[in-house]
């Protein structure tokens, strides 16, 4: 080993150097999505009031109840509406396929706290932040919107919804301890912020579907069981 270091000394380090400052890349990129999207978070309360809530999608369980992180966030959107932030919601999730649905399941626990279905809007195709943020923007024609999920995760979205030309603010969703699970996720969060950094600002590659218009202004009822 050691003769083999002597030998290519000058390749190891040009290796050391060169993954030093890739990692140096990595967290500068993840913290300058981190500060811009923390510059749009608000409290419920204060939170300016926009075209739409839009409501980002997360784990449903076999049975069809919803996971503690997304009740959070369907609760906390619902609230946001019934507070007079928006006089509209988009769920936003995967239903890429029939045995799981995470839209259809969002709506129905709202409307089961009494809201009118014409004012809850499913994005059916939002398999990724990304994504949803972009068909808010082009399917549902929302020019400002308060996006609502957990901290950790708000502040990507955000950062993607200002570089994709919507007047985006965030109110985040953490009512409670998600337990050990959160060192998994953050330390994803941390490759997903840099691999939006360059989707969002760069490259803006189109979602998997698009399709027609869907204003979020009309009746919500148009995204009942559509097909993608």
């Amino acid at each position: 080993m050691k003769s083999f270091l002597q030998k290519h000394k000058k390749a190891v380090w040009v290796m050391i150097v060169f993954m030093a400052a890739l990692g140096a890349v990595f967290l500068a990129i993840n913290n300058y999505v981190e500060r811009m999207g923390a510059k749009y978070i608000y409290s419920a309360q204060d939170v300016p009031a926009a075209d739409t809530v839009l409501i980002l999608g997360a784990y449903v369980f076999p049975d069809g109840t919803l996971s503690t992180m997304l009740k959070d966030r369907v609760t906390t959107g619902y609230e946001l509406y019934l507070n007079g932030k928006a006089p509209k919601i988009i769920v936003s999730g995967d239903h890429g396929r029939q045995d799981y649905d995470e839209v259809n399941t969002m709506k129905n626990y709202i409307k089961n706290q009494g809201v009118d279905g014409q004012d809850i809007f499913m994005d059916h195709a939002g398999f990724s932040t990304y994504e949803s943020l972009y068909r808010a923007r082009d399917i549902f024609q929302v020019e400002k919107v308060i996006i609502v999920t957990q901290r950790y995760h708000l502040l990507r979205a955000l950062f993607i919804a200002r570089e994709l030309g919507l007047e985006a603010y965030g109110v985040a969703s953490d009512h409670h301890d998600y337990g050990p699970v959160m060192t998994t996720y953050e330390a994803r969060e941390m490759a997903a912020r840099n691999k939006d950094f360059w989707s969002a600002k760069v490259f803006k590659p189109l979602p998997t579907f698009l399709g027609d218009a869907i204003p979020v202004f009309g009746d919500g009822g148009a995204t009942d069981d559509k097909p993608l």
